[in-house]
């Protein structure tokens, strides 16, 4: 998918606006949910964050590329987003890490990307309306055609996509890349930690091994009986795309599993925990995808620069009792966090592991290993 740099490309969305730019990587036609991420830089780890399956993503700083690409920030093996664009594309990057132009990433992916697209109308355009459907295509200038073809694409709601990104088979997260799991029954080499993989990123496995923890990662499909079978001292849910309430299978897992091993959830794993617990998930907006929301702790008031990246969100109201809220957003007071002290689970709506982003939060990984090794001496 090599596309020539000028090619003409049009993004029209559901309510019928166009934006005119042109390719700068791949060709073709892709749908997708619109959102914008308000990062200045990262865009690699957004091009290869699974959770970004099934949307096109505009990055509101208006220069992109000219850091390149580099082995060391890949958050996964490849691009999930369906396509990218940006206000003007930088094809000479500056970097010492850089190995790869993003043009050339991109097409080795198969993925369009688009410049010259006015990225801060259209991201004025999606704070007013909302998240929407859209189309990106270098095929068609018949707008009539392309407004047809988005408005019959499904969207997110009601989709499940974290069985498009999860890993085939389980692995072990090993000296930073994954390797086969040891033979059944072998000693624990640290705290052994599950990881659902819902769609993960490399980041948060690179924090637990970078504490201690042997780190089996499973495919989301995996049982509890499966998971429990192990031998965790704790399970980790990990973000992922599309809409949480799609994922009824999941969800009972995580039910089965709550009291009987320490549970960390992340994004989308705060989302199937809050439904586990017997809440529920609504959307949001227009989402939150940037490196720069702020959230407050509800029980010190310390206030935290977070990384984001979420369409989606858990209705307090709907919880149960037994729940403490210990984080809140303040941009648009949306729960951020809650902890269950009698089930020994705790979940955060943002990510802890940055990447992109401040690291502000990475404590909480920390609290996890407190949290399971209190677990394994009352166990």
């Amino acid at each position: 998918m090599v596309g020539t740099r000028g090619q003409k490309a049009l993004l029209v969305l559901e309510d019928g606006t166009v934006y005119r730019g042109s390719a700068f990587a791949g060709e073709g036609e892709v749908l997708g949910e619109v959102v914008f991420n308000t990062g200045m830089s990262g865009y690699q780890e957004i091009l290869t964050d699974p959770s970004y399956k099934g949307q096109i993503v505009a990055m509101t700083y208006p220069l992109i590329g000219n850091t390149g690409i580099n082995p060391e920030d890949m958050e996964s093996a490849g691009i999930h987003l369906e396509g990218f664009v940006v206000r003007e594309y930088e094809e000479y990057p500056s970097n010492w890490r850089c190995r790869e132009t993003l043009k050339a990433f991109l097409e080795r992916h198969g993925k369009l990307g688009v410049e010259g697209i006015d990225t801060r109308a259209l991201t004025r355009r999606i704070r007013i309306t909302g998240a929407m459907r859209g189309i990106l295509s270098t095929q068609t200038s018949d707008v009539g055609l392309l407004l047809e073809r988005v408005r019959a694409y499904p969207g997110l709601v009601g989709r499940d996509l974290v069985s498009e990104v999860t890993s085939a088979a389980a692995y072990l997260w090993k000296e930073g890349q994954p390797r086969p799991l040891p033979a059944p029954g072998a000693a624990a080499q640290g705290r052994r930690v599950v990881v659902l993989d819902c769609g993960v990123k490399y980041n948060i496995l690179r924090n637990l091994e970078e504490r201690g923890c042997e780190v089996f990662v499973l495919p989301a499909a995996a049982t509890a009986g499966e998971i429990l079978s192990l031998a965790p001292a704790g399970v980790l849910l990990s973000n992922g795309p599309g809409d949480p309430a799609a994922l009824p299978a999941i969800i009972a897992t995580v039910r089965s599993l709550l009291g009987k091993v320490p549970i960390f959830g992340i994004c989308l794993g705060h989302q199937i925990l809050g439904q586990a617990v017997g809440g529920r998930t609504e959307k949001l907006k227009f989402g939150h995808h940037g490196i720069n929301q702020p959230v407050k702790s509800c029980q010190t008031g310390r206030v935290e620069i977070t990384s984001q990246n979420h369409g989606f969100v858990v209705v307090p109201e709907s919880l149960p009792p037994g729940r403490v809220t210990i984080l809140d957003n303040l941009n648009d007071c949306t729960s951020e966090g809650l902890r269950y002290p009698q089930l020994r689970a705790f979940s955060v709506q943002h990510h802890p592991e940055a990447a992109p982003g401040p690291h502000e939060a990475a404590h909480l990984f920390d609290e996890f290993v407190v949290l399971m090794d209190e677990g394994r001496m009352v166990g």
